[in-house]
């Protein structure tokens, strides 16, 4: 630890002049003026109470103590400037931390190629991943909690202080069981699925896919039937792959559910799920910058 009185000059002018062997050397590696760097030499050895440097009329010479302290001041020195040097990766974006919110089932596609081109972007930033509810994540990203998030298209009210950058456009498409009477069908209509009993998420939790479900089936005027309410896409494939009921999803459940359950399309199709980067609109980072637009090439 440094003395009371000691400051990083006096270790770095010692460490010049040790290195130098001569005062006036150092003085002018260092570009101060040689009394200074005398003057704070002495400064030294008068608080550690010992000779650091034997003197002569041309050069200077280590004592056995000035050697152990040399190797103690570069150790110092190094450690200054790797801390400088890290808080400035920082700063800059090129080190620390982006926490993501995400929903799986509509990220299944999104997620795994932004997180390969980020980390070629951004080696030493590390991603942290938060599987969460729409509430959740818009509460995290208010908080602060969150850097960003990738989900749904929110609505205009639950954009208020965010902002929405657009990514991925999914057809929407029904999940049935494989063994479902629906399961060997081409297209499906609205009115076909409508009396069929639906697997949904809470309504806690994503009040967005209830209001999506209310908006599609409103032109047949029935509103469906959510026999269960489930709060993650793994137990909703679960429960719709022993035969539950169905689920309204977007047809890239596909990848993340494979032969568990069978995607059909919806004919006609009906609007597409909209998936994008929701971040603050009061700023954003440049890692999370950086991983929109990761998220976003194709």
């Amino acid at each position: 630890m440094l003395g009371a009185f000691m400051e990083l000059r006096h270790l770095r002018y010692f460490v010049a002049v040790a290195e130098e062997e001569n005062v006036t050397r150092a003085a002018a590696k260092l570009r101060v003026a040689q009394p200074a760097v005398s003057r704070q030499i002495r400064d030294l050895e008068d608080e550690l109470d010992l000779p650091l440097l034997e003197r002569t009329a041309k050069s200077v010479r280590l004592t056995d103590a000035g050697r152990v302290f040399l190797e103690e001041a570069r150790a110092v020195l190094q450690r200054v400037d790797d801390a400088v040097k890290a808080v400035r990766a920082v700063a800059g974006g090129t080190r620390g931390e982006l926490h993501v919110g995400y929903a799986p089932s509509l990220t299944v596609q999104i997620l795994p190629r932004a997180l390969r081109r980020f980390q070629t972007v951004l080696p030493g930033v590390r991603v942290s991943l938060h599987d969460l509810s729409t509430e959740e994540m818009l509460a995290g990203l208010r908080e602060g909690r969150l850097h960003l998030a990738l989900m749904v298209a929110p609505s205009g009210g639950q954009l208020r202080g965010l902002r929405f950058h657009e990514l991925e456009r999914y057809p929407m498409c029904v999940a049935v069981a494989p063994g479902h009477r629906f399961a060997r069908q081409r297209g499906l209509t609205l009115e076909k699925i409508a009396g069929e009993p639906f697997i949904g998420y809470s309504r806690a939790g994503y009040p967005e896919y209830h209001a999506a479900l209310a908006k599609i089936f409103a032109p047949t005027r029935r509103v469906p039937e959510i026999a269960e309410e489930h709060e993650s896409v793994t137990s909703l494939i679960a429960a719709v792959e022993v035969g539950r009921g169905v689920a309204l999803v977007p047809d890239a459940m596909a990848c993340m559910a494979g032969p568990r359950l069978k995607i059909v399309p919806i004919k006609p199709p009906i609007e597409p799920v909209i998936v994008g980067a929701v971040c603050c609109r009061a700023g954003v980072s440049m890692p999370a910058q950086r991983f929109i637009e990761a998220a976003g090439e194709k």
